[in-house]
């Protein structure tokens, strides 16, 4: 099998596509491949070669080799290359969108295009942190005096398949800013884009071994970059479950880890809210990307006095907001989950919610299933009431298009069941009270608070979790802390003891 294949793609367009593992800037093959499937289809877009052990390695020693001399390039010129690979990104924005809508099932216009958008305004972002990259001078005594200085890291990154690339930026931008060498893992579920990304970074200038790409699984390839000992760090999004072997296998050198791992995210509807807005807010929150979101608001608490009120106006937002179509149909805004595997568990969660006695009011009507595409991993927007805090379906992460309608009658009870759970993700609160708002916001257990919104993050704001939901902060200032680290140095000045 060549490297470039031709594939055609469900906009009817056929594209050469990389296929190779990308290592010190140039393709590989390997002894085995996998098949790429299109969700909305079932059918196998391509193959792309898989990465072991050995290739990890082969990856890990360009990244380590090149670090010698990439850490002393200039930040100025770093940030210069970083801006060429938005530009270059930016100037085949439609083809990496399309790619990604098949590769991932994202609607093309309302998902795959704005994620790609997102990866170039983040490096021009990050780009101006390059040569920034401050140390400090820490007064000691009259004759003494400390500095700091920040020193870049060999980092192994694995990235998740509910936003391919646009979750690999929130780690390599802020990486390449802090002239760190990088050695990604996709999903291999969705490894298109990213190995399509990967010849823009070599047009774009940057050095051989600086940003390498393997495509693999888990259990093989995660794991070596999670235990390998010449890596200095891993970063990692996924599930809570990889998140705890992640960390187990980093010991093995203690290499410094950060995790964004699985949510439950509680939206808090009170009864002074615009509940219009919080309807509509909560359906977007929802069923966004299919559902398929960390942040996702999938437990919704409402207070009893408008309960049934906002649970009307929650079903008619969804019916009005959301179709159910092919990445490609310009009329959908909701396509279909990622996998076979991931299809089956989430109809699994809704079993268990109906034979635990959660309501379903949305999600199974005649309606809906005719309107389903024939093909595909498809499901319909899934609404539960009367549900408690012991059903499964409030308790674990479903990843997919079902939400958790619960009540509560206190501002206290409210806050309780909000931090009931051992995700701390996100949390989203409406209210018109701006003092019941904020005293409810500083007590939820989450790294990330909504009020009067859910799921409108900014890549210059700080991300990340509380308990289960993972460690450290991405994007905003705070993802350059994540990528460097800090060796003090004490200055005599006098010479004398």
């Amino acid at each position: 099998m060549s490297i470039y294949q031709s594939v055609l793609l469900p906009d009817g367009n056929t594209y050469s596509l990389p296929t190779g593992l990308f290592i010190n800037n140039e393709w590989k093959t390997s002894d085995k491949t996998f098949e790429v499937i299109d969700p909305s289809t079932e059918k196998v877009l391509t193959h792309v070669y898989e990465a072991g052990v050995k290739e990890v390695d082969e990856a890990v020693n360009a990244a380590k080799k090149v670090m010698k001399t990439w850490k002393d390039v200039p930040g100025e010129e770093k940030a210069k290359k970083m801006l060429k690979l938005a530009e270059l990104l930016k100037q085949n924005i439609e083809m990496f969108s399309v790619v990604e809508a098949a590769d991932s099932g994202k609607p093309l216009e309302t998902n795959a295009k704005e994620d790609m958008k997102s990866v170039v305004d983040y490096l021009i972002y990050c780009a101006g942190f390059a040569d920034k990259l401050h140390g400090t001078t820490i007064p000691i005594a009259t004759n003494r005096y400390a500095i700091t200085k920040r020193y870049p890291l060999v980092v192994g990154q694995i990235i998740p398949w509910n936003y391919p690339l646009s979750m690999a930026s929130w780690k390599f931008c802020p990486a390449l800013a802090c002239g760190c060498t990088i050695v990604l893992k996709s999903s291999e579920l969705t490894p298109l884009s990213l190995l399509l990304f990967a010849d823009l970074v070599k047009k774009a200038g940057f050095p051989p071994g600086v940003f390498n790409v393997v495509s693999g699984f888990g259990a093989i390839a995660g794991e070596r970059i999670a235990n390998h000992p010449d890596l200095d760090k891993v970063a990692f999004t996924g599930s809570t479950l990889t998140g705890q072997k992640i960390m187990r296998n980093a010991a093995s050198n203690l290499k410094m880890v950060s995790l964004e791992c699985g949510g439950k995210s509680p939206l808090l509807v009170f009864d002074d809210a615009n509940l219009e807005q919080a309807a509509k807010w909560a359906s977007f929150g929802m069923m966004y990307n299919s559902g398929q979101n960390c942040t996702a608001n999938s437990r919704i608490l409402v207070q009893d006095k408008v309960y049934d009120k906002f649970i009307n106006l929650y079903v008619k937002a969804v019916k009005e907001d959301w179709t159910v179509g092919s990445p490609f149909d310009n009329k959908a805004n909701l396509g279909p989950v990622i996998s076979k595997k991931q299809y089956d568990k989430i109809k699994s969660y809704i079993q268990k919610g109906k034979d635990e006695g959660a309501v379903l009011i949305l999600g199974e009507d005649s309606d809906q299933l005719r309107s389903l595409p024939k093909d595909g991993y498809y499901i319909p927007p899934t609404i539960f009431k009367n549900c408690t805090q012991d059903m499964t379906i409030v308790r674990e992460e479903i990843f997919g298009p079902v939400v958790a309608i619960s009540k509560f009658t206190t501002d206290e009870e409210a806050i309780e069941k909000a931090n009931d759970s051992e995700y701390g993700l996100a949390a989203m609160v409406f209210s018109e009270n701006f003092g019941r708002i904020q005293t409810v916001a500083d007590q939820l257990e989450a790294g990330s608070v909504y009020l009067n919104a859910s799921n409108d993050e900014d890549t210059r704001v700080p991300f990340g979790g509380y308990k289960m939901s993972g460690i450290g902060r991405e994007l905003g200032e705070a993802a350059i802390e994540l990528y460097t680290q800090t060796k003090s140095f004490y200055m005599n000045v006098s010479h004398r003891l």
